[in-house]
């Protein structure tokens, strides 16, 4: 994984050439000053020693220095971080690679509402971005009728795939499949994780009928690629409150299909979140996430 060790500063590469040597397995990185250094797999928590080797216990684990942080932010706001100030005011980053760069430190308010920067910034979470090319193939067949794309929503608890899956799933949709033809598919990817976009170009592939609107909140969006790019399908991933229901209401009230995501534990747990009247007038398929590999399709009444 290459992008990921671009992430680095050149003098730090060499301390993390074994964690990008092992990056398929990278969900997370975590670095906070002065605490150990936690890189979070799919195989457990791994701890990184002063020569960047895996150890599965913190002692003796290297700690993050503020130096450290503070290089790694410049590297990644190529030494302007005025220039990036929008990004950093949303808290994090992207980069080439999809990678998401989360940040957190100490908040410097516009008003009692509004953010207006960080600073100080002394915690550092790097989200690995993977392409499970693939992901969708099991539960694909379902979310077709007679050729058809069904609206669909995918609830799950964090960290259980949602994204990778509705990644393929905008991927195959586009580019067609053996259920359905190719759809135009429009991308609201509010916080960059779906396209993983780096100056505007996606890093993940989302398919060859595929537009995607990149940094924007999902309500506006949503009502934005309807006016300017007639899509089919417009997808977009953790629904929210009142102002994303209303845009859904919009979007289907001009025919065009949905494709989303909702963070629940089940059917009951998505119609407290969403609606019930709205989960069950707005899509046609519930995929319930319970585990990497397990999902279950339920069809819904009321359409």
């Amino acid at each position: 994984m290459d992008s990921l060790l671009r992430i680095f500063p050149q003098k730090r590469r060499a301390f993390w050439q074994k964690t990008a040597d092992n990056g398929k397995w990278v969900c997370e990185i975590r670095l906070r000053v002065d605490r150990p250094v936690i890189v979070e797999t799919t195989r457990g928590d791994f701890f990184l020693t002063d020569s960047g080797e895996w150890q599965e216990h913190p002692y003796g684990a290297h700690s993050a220095t503020e130096a450290e942080i503070r290089e790694l932010i410049a590297w990644l706001c190529q030494d302007s971080v005025y220039a990036y100030a929008d990004e950093i005011r949303q808290g994090f980053l992207t980069v080439e690679g999809g990678h998401r760069i989360g940040l957190c430190g100490q908040a410097v308010l516009e008003n009692e509402t509004g953010l207006r920067t960080l600073k100080n910034i002394s915690f550092v979470n790097i989200r690995v971005s993977h392409e499970i090319r693939g992901a969708a193939d099991g539960i694909l067949p379902k979310l077709y009728k007679e050729g058809t794309f069904q609206n669909t929503l995918i609830v799950s608890p964090p960290g259980f795939g949602k994204t990778a899956l509705l990644r393929d799933l905008i991927r195959q949709i586009s580019d067609g499949n053996p259920y359905g033809a190719g759809l135009r598919v429009g991308v609201v990817d509010e916080r960059s994780e779906l396209a993983g976009a780096y100056l505007g170009r996606p890093q993940n592939d989302l398919g060859m009928r595929t537009d995607v609107l990149d940094a924007c909140p999902k309500e506006l969006g949503m009502l934005l690629l309807l006016r300017s790019m007639s899509p089919q399908v417009i997808a977009v991933d953790e629904l929210g409150g009142e102002a994303d229901r209303r845009a859904l209401h919009k979007v289907a009230a001009c025919g065009c299909g949905l494709l989303a995501t909702l963070h629940g534990t089940d059917e009951a747990d998505a119609g407290k979140r969403l609606g019930e009247d709205c989960l069950r007038q707005m899509f046609d398929r519930m995929v319930i996430l319970k585990g990497r590999g397990r999902m279950e399709c339920r069809c819904l009444e009321g359409r």
